[in-house]
Parts: structure tokens; sequence; C-alpha cells
């Protein structure tokens, strides 16, 4: 821990060429999931030469030696930083749901730097229980929850959310989820098409907002350059829900997120192993959203 402490007291330019060195290595000595990067583009854009896809797959690289020394500093950052770096084109459109008493759901995705988002929210008034799935790792699990609540959001682990949403119901917010990860139970998934490839999804985010009519917001991340970020809110949909057919949630968040994906390619994290499952083996979920 003190180690990382002391990483992060580093400048960020200084950072940054530790990030140039690390992607460098990771791409091309390290060889970091290389294959399951390269084959996660081939068939997410069929449509794209191969050179293209080494073109992708090169910023990706970069990209991830970037978000790893940023979420190195991100303890370290003044308030100011954020406000400054960190840019919400439409907030209005959410700072009106929190100043009229209502929480809303937040869904991001793993692109660009997603580790930074909830500190400048709050910092803009917008109170965070940030969502996460815990790691496998007692020492990595807490310097993330160090670094994750770094000027006032509330990491909470998936499987606490119930009762955080009873322990902080007075509390109007964000519930912010990373909702483009793989679930651990596929055969409680959600199923649908998502970059040429049948793709499963936590279901969680379209249950939850209806049981407690939460309107739904995408938060669509983008790398203006380095340590600079702009977040524009899309939303997904919002209450009454009675006659939206179940399913629509989980889709609309499908179609903002492939549209992002593909502004941006390189930002999103293709060392996922994102589709390890297939639905074949699987039920379909639209039952069990009830």
């Amino acid at each position: 821990m003190i180690f990382f402490r002391l990483l992060s007291r580093l400048p960020l330019p200084v950072l940054y060429g530790i990030s140039d060195v690390l992607s460098f290595l990771l791409l091309h000595v390290i060889r970091y999931r290389r294959n399951v990067v390269l084959d996660n583009l081939t068939r997410s854009f069929p449509e794209k030469s191969p050179e293209e896809i080494k073109q992708i797959a090169r910023g990706f690289y970069k990209n991830l030696g970037d978000l790893l020394v940023e979420s190195i500093k991100q303890s370290s950052l003044p308030p100011e930083f954020f406000l400054k770096h960190i840019k919400f084109p439409n907030i209005e459109l959410i700072q009106e749901k929190i100043l009229a008493g209502q929480t809303i759901i937040g869904m991001s995705s793993h692109q660009a730097n997603w580790e930074w988002i909830p500190a400048a929210l709050v910092l803009n008034k917008m109170p965070v229980d940030s969502i996460y799935k815990p790691l496998s790792s007692p020492f990595f699990e807490q310097l993330m929850v160090h670094i994750r609540s770094h000027l006032g959001p509330v990491p909470t682990p998936m499987n606490s959310l119930p009762r955080q949403m009873v322990l902080r119901k007075h509390i109007p917010r964000i519930i912010g989820l990373i909702a483009d990860q793989v679930p651990d139970v596929p055969e409680q998934a959600y199923w649908t098409n998502f970059l040429h490839q049948d793709s499963p999804f936590y279901p969680g985010s379209e249950r939850l907002a209806r049981s407690r009519k939460m309107a739904v917001y995408f938060f669509d991340i983008v790398r203006v350059r380095r340590s600079y970020y702009e977040v524009t809110f899309r939303l997904i949909a919002e209450p009454p829900y009675d006659d939206l057919p179940l399913g629509a949630i989980m889709e609309g968040y499908r179609d903002v997120l492939e549209a992002s994906i593909r502004r941006n390619p390189s930002d999103w994290l293709w060392s996922h192993k994102r589709w390890k499952h297939w639905r074949g083996k699987y039920a379909s979920i639209s039952a069990k959203l009830e």
C-alpha cells in the first residue's frame, strides 16, 4: 500500500512516461491477453481490415496504460483537478433529478477512465454509490476501495447493494453500475446480440429500476486527451414502466453502449473476456426479469 501511495505522488507527466513504457511492454513483450484482444476486435468489427484491427489494439494498450497510472494517481488528486479535467455537457439532466429528491441509476462501462467519474460527480453535488465486483485479492480490494472512496463516493460491493438501498434511502443519489461485466451465473443473465455476438448482461439494473421506479441513464465517457474527459448523460428509460416491455432497459443500454464503443473503439476494455459463455447453453432470462 505504501508503494502505491508514494507512486501516486509522482507528477502526471512522469506517470504518463511510465504509461508509455508499460503500454509497449504489455503489447509487445508481456503480450498481455493479446490473443483475446485481437479475437474480440475481429469478431466485433468484421467489416474492418486486419490493419485497422491492429490499430485499434495499439490504441487500446495505450488507453490501458493510462488507465492504470491515472487510477494510481487518483487518491492524491485535489478537488479542483477533477472539476477542471472532467466536464459534463448536460449535467443539468442529472442535477434536476437529485435536487428533486430522486435517486437514479447510472449505467456506465469499462470505457476510457471510468474510475475518475464518481469523484467528479460528487464534487458537482451529486452523491454516488459506486457498485463494484469485489476483487479476489484482499490487498488489491483494500487498495481499490481506498482509491474509489477518494473525495466522497461510496464504493459498494454488488452483494451489499440491497442493504445499502435501505441504509441510504433518504439520500437522493446516483447508483453507479459498470454494467458491461460478464455475469457470474450466465443461466440467470439477460442475453442479447451485442457487437455481432450473443452476449450475457446482468439483469439486475432493470430489476432495480422497475422495483424502485428509478430513471436510468447511460454515462457516455469520452477521453478528450490525456487526463481530460467528457461525460454525456443519455436517457435510457424512466418511469412509469407499466407499459415498457421486459428487457427494454437492457436493450436500451446495449444500444447506447455499442454506439459509444463504435465511436471510440480503442477506449473500451478489449482484454475483458466478454464472450466466454454461449447462449445455446443457457435459457432466456426474459421471464426472470419480472
